[in-house]
């Protein structure tokens, strides 16, 4: 599993101008089953979204053909975890290595 952190580089303006192509990459990842959970950073510089794999290098790929990275107007920080332990009702999402 991974957090994928976004923060703007760019002035929101330009951010914005993006926000409806990067939505609608950001739902083909839900409709692909590969985001889990997403949102905006408060105070609105950025955001985070968690996504199920287990392969770095394909995550990166994957980032790599969001529209916001494309226009340049933000960087990822990519995180991997073990998500060993979770709430009730998010078991599916439990990992055993």
């Amino acid at each position: 599993m991974f957090v994928l952190e976004l923060t703007y580089t760019a002035p929101f303006d330009l951010v914005d101008e993006l926000r409806d192509d990067h939505m609608a990459w950001v739902k083909t990842q839900y409709d692909a089953g590969i985001f889990i959970a997403s949102g905006r950073k408060e105070a609105r510089d950025g955001g985070v979204i968690i996504a199920l794999g287990n392969d770095r290098s394909a995550m990166e790929d994957l980032t790599s053909s969001d529209p916001f990275t494309i226009a340049d107007v933000c960087d990822y920080r990519i995180t991997e975890f073990l998500a060993t332990t979770v709430a009730s009702g998010l078991e599916r999402y439990r990992e055993t290595t």
